[in-house]
């Protein structure tokens, strides 16, 4: 009789300009299901892999920002395509991290894909929601329309480790901007699997950037970062310490932040427009009309 095959247990890497680096502190750390059994090892990020993350993303924000709304509605749209096509193995990554039974799991993958769909919808109509044509006094066209506002670091949920995540991320990026995020450090498989996804999709290098492990190693780098133009909190929910010196650290240089909620949302809820526009700078345009 054959011997009981022993599982291939995954180590992990970063997701950083496109590509999979090893963490440069070489550390990794042990990812367990809610049992307490080994999923696989994932990449303990360090203060410089999150300063490289920032230089991916600034790097790639032109390209992105500079891209049609049009074809980030499509780029998103892919990515819920790949994803589908992965739809087993977010489930059964879903299940594991979170204790849910797999018709539960199946449910929320089903929602985190739709999620992008929905926010790929709004790619191209966001500017008509909230910029305006605005009348004026005088032979101009005065217009007020909506721009990004650049690198965007985002503490993903800490429980919600797949809807949660598209929840907080796809709304970044629809708008033009880049991201670094930081995934739920227990339940990070869902979001290294999102990375492959990313990577096999439309969405070009830089333009999303992931790194795994403690918030206290790399999330006070972020929100002190000079070149980071607004941070998200939302994965310091319940922890009203951590998220006051985030905050405190990310008035350095007068970032957005939105603020961590006292406990994680639901995620189920419908989205709104509120995470799309908190990533926006409304910009007015005067132009003398033409003869």
């Amino acid at each position: 009789m054959m011997a009981e095959r022993l599982a291939v247990k995954k180590t992990y890497k970063l997701y950083v300009g496109g590509k999979f680096p090893r963490s440069e502190s070489g550390r990794s750390y042990e990812v367990t299901d809610a049992k307490g059994g080994l999923l696989a090892n994932a990449a303990w990020a360090s203060r410089k892999d999150a300063r490289d993350a920032v230089v991916a993303a600034r790097k790639a924000l032109p390209g992105w920002s500079g891209a049609t709304a049009y074809n980030r509605g499509q780029v998103l749209y892919r990515v819920a395509e790949v994803m589908e096509g992965r739809h087993a193995q977010f489930v059964n990554e879903v299940a594991a991290g979170e204790g849910l039974a797999r018709g539960k799991a199946s449910a929320l993958v089903d929602e985190a894909i739709d999620r992008w769909v929905w926010y790929a919808g709004w790619a191209d109509k966001i500017a008509q929601v909230v910029g305006s044509s605005n009348p004026v006094a005088g032979p101009y066209f005065d217009f007020s329309v909506p721009e990004p506002t650049g690198v965007v670091a985002v503490l993903a949920p800490q429980r919600s480790s797949l809807l949660g995540l598209v929840s907080v991320l796809a709304p970044v990026i629809v708008g033009g901007n880049t991201a670094v995020l930081l995934a739920s450090a227990d339940r990070p498989l869902p979001a290294i699997t999102l990375s492959e996804v990313l990577a096999t999709s439309d969405v070009p290098g830089g333009v999303v950037n992931i790194l795994t492990g403690t918030l206290a190693d790399t999330a006070p780098i972020l929100a002190a970062h000079m070149d980071v133009n607004a941070v998200d909190l939302t994965g310091a929910a319940g922890d009203a310490e951590q998220a006051r010196e985030l905050e405190l650290a990310a008035a350095d240089n007068l970032k957005r932040v939105v603020r961590a909620p006292e406990a994680e949302p639901d995620w189920i809820a419908e989205p709104g427009l509120e995470r799309i526009t908190a990533y926006l700078e409304i910009k007015t345009v005067w132009h003398p009309v033409g003869v």
